[in-house]
């Protein structure tokens, strides 16, 4: 998918974009494409506890049990091991030239009780939620739920001028005050997963931080389709 029908699909506003954002996301998906498997992953990381009924995290609250990512990918193959590793690979480079404080992966799934779901695949930042249902219930308080629906992406450069207008937003980290979610498109459009990005500064997601997120949007469908 171009970069130009990518963002036409998710809703980015052309209006916002400089001259040579198009440069910068292909220098970005050429170093992101030639990118070294990394050498570790994470098979199991520890998730905040969930409030009543499972709709919320408790911040700062940690579960007893880690979350497993085996069983939702269909168990610790050597192909598994190989996305995973692909994948975090992707996550430490941004993390490497991004100036944000958290960012995860997520693909479309069912879980083990037949519930399509968002889940993490990799990340780096504070301890998250692993699973969002794919829900309109859910969406009505999760900017990742109603861009794993959509496919339409969602920039909020201020988190407290988004919620004072009434905006629906599920709060890990108090601290975040912008965040980005951007859908992971496969050939035919679907959405297939998505990206979280999130700042404890506002107005990050515009000029070269938008550009590598577009980018890392636009390389990891080949690695999850």
């Amino acid at each position: 998918m171009s970069i130009q029908a990518y963002l036409a699909r998710c809703g980015v506003q052309s209006d916002t974009i400089s001259a040579d954002f198009y440069q910068q996301v292909a220098d970005y998906q050429l170093q992101l494409t030639t990118l070294a498997p990394a050498s570790t992953v994470q098979w199991q990381f520890r998730v905040p506890e969930l409030g009543e009924g499972g709709s919320c995290s408790l911040f700062g609250q940690l579960a007893e049990e880690p979350y497993d990512l085996a069983p939702i990918l269909g168990g610790q193959t050597d192909a598994n091991q190989q996305l995973l590793a692909k994948v975090t690979a992707i996550v430490q480079f941004y993390q490497a030239q991004s100036a944000s404080h958290w960012f995860g992966v997520y693909q479309r799934r069912k879980n083990s009780a037949g519930e399509t779901v968002l889940v993490k695949l990799a990340y780096f930042g504070a301890e998250s939620r692993a699973e969002f249902p794919l829900t309109a219930e859910f969406a009505a308080i999760s900017n990742n739920s109603t861009v794993g629906l959509s496919g339409q992406g969602r920039i909020i450069n201020d988190v407290a001028a988004y919620l004072a207008k009434g905006g629906e937003y599920y709060t890990c980290d108090p601290k975040v005050q912008a965040e980005a979610c951007l859908p992971l498109l496969g050939a035919d459009g679907a959405v297939i997963g998505i990206i979280d990005s999130e700042a404890f500064t506002q107005n990050l997601f515009h000029g070269k931080e938008l550009a590598l997120l577009v980018a890392v949007a636009l390389t990891l469908p080949a690695l999850l389709a």
